[in-house]
């Protein structure tokens, strides 16, 4: 007997819970590979011009490979000063801020005394003392102070943490290798897209993807090159933390805009601390409303409702990682529908 349609509905929906909460519970195993697969889309058309120079399939994924692999390399030791001073300094700037904190929190607490007298004031004292009330709430805010992580916490993440480097350098390595034997069996199911418009769909990614990270670098260049000249400390990794949260659309700039915010307040006094995040914001308001829909162009623009939606959805689910593959899985997933639509449209009019 054939299911009814509100039977089938509600297989649909149990069927996507179930996807998302091993999604979830699996993120160590998952997150790695689909972070391998959308990066293997980007990189894909630079291991194709490999491939048309002649060298074999193995050659071009393993050059590609390791072309990614030593691009990180050479950043992460192009920063290693900068980030061994901030790791140096970062008591000193969590007292800093906790003395920022405890001032708002001072500042508060004379409101509510305010507050507490102009209630006394209407409906006549009471008994107990509000102000040792007061004094007593104030002993909450004092802490131990941040926290380092131990060394025998990481040797005990460690294994951890290389596995899913291992699982992610493996999955990129032989989908780079095989990827069009991976679209030609997609091609040869129920799946509406050709291997041509899956390729075609790839290159769309890489392109956004390239302009994206091109238009993000001169970003946060000229940042850093503002904030040096300002004098604001740690520039370049400032400039390099706003080249990563440009990566989050409407998440990251806003985040980013409330670091700035309490960075220039740690750095400077007075009305010049306001200075960073007025410049932060300037450059991203140019950007976003000028630089980037003039280069990624109509055909390439997505909806900022599902860019929010996949944002929100991926950060849950993965956290940092799914901020990484949200955008770019968004614009594979619309540009796979776009050329499946055409490609149905071409096999009806063949038959």
């Amino acid at each position: 007997m054939p299911a009814t349609p509100p039977v089938r509905i509600a297989i649909w929906i149990l069927t996507i819970i179930a996807a998302f909460t091993v999604l979830k519970l699996a993120a160590p195993l998952f997150a790695p590979i689909l972070l391998a697969l959308v990066l293997g889309v980007v990189l894909s058309p630079f291991a194709g011009r490999i491939d048309r120079l002649g060298a074999p399939p193995a050659l071009s994924a393993l050059l590609t490979l390791l072309a990614g692999l030593c691009a990180v390399a050479l950043l992460i030791i192009a920063l290693e000063p900068v980030l061994s001073g901030v790791i140096r300094r970062a008591p000193v700037i969590w007292n800093e801020l906790r003395e920022i904190i405890t001032s708002v929190q001072a500042a508060l607490r004379g409101l509510d005394d305010v507050g507490d007298q102009v209630t006394d004031a209407l409906n006549g004292p009471e008994e107990g003392d509000p102000a040792a009330a007061v004094a007593g709430r104030g002993d909450d805010t004092e802490g131990d102070g941040m926290r380092m992580p131990r060394i025998s916490e990481a040797i005990l993440y460690a294994p951890g943490y290389a596995a899913r480097l291992m699982i992610f350098v493996g999955t990129l390595y032989f989908f780079l290798l095989s990827r069009r034997e991976v679209y030609d069996w997609i091609s040869t199911s129920n799946f509406a897209a050709g291997t041509e418009e899956m390729l075609e769909a790839e290159h769309e990614v890489s392109r956004y993807f390239l302009t994206i990270t091109l238009i993000n670098a001169s970003f946060g260049a000229l940042l850093a090159g503002a904030l040096w000249l300002l004098g604001m400390p740690y520039a370049v990794l400032w400039g390099f933390m706003s080249f990563l949260g440009n990566f989050i659309l409407y998440l990251g700039p806003a985040a980013f805009a409330l670091s700035m915010l309490l960075g220039g307040v740690v750095a400077f006094e007075g009305p010049i601390s306001f200075a960073p995040v007025a410049i932060y914001v300037g450059l991203n308001l140019i950007e976003s409303q000028f630089v980037t829909p003039s280069l990624i162009g109509r055909q390439m623009a997505v909806s900022p409702l599902l860019v929010f939606l996949s944002l929100v959805f991926w950060l849950w689910l993965w956290g940092p990682v799914g901020g990484i593959i949200a955008i770019p899985l968004l614009v594979w997933g619309l540009a796979l529908y776009k050329r499946s639509a055409r490609y149905q449209r071409a096999v009806e009019a063949r038959s």
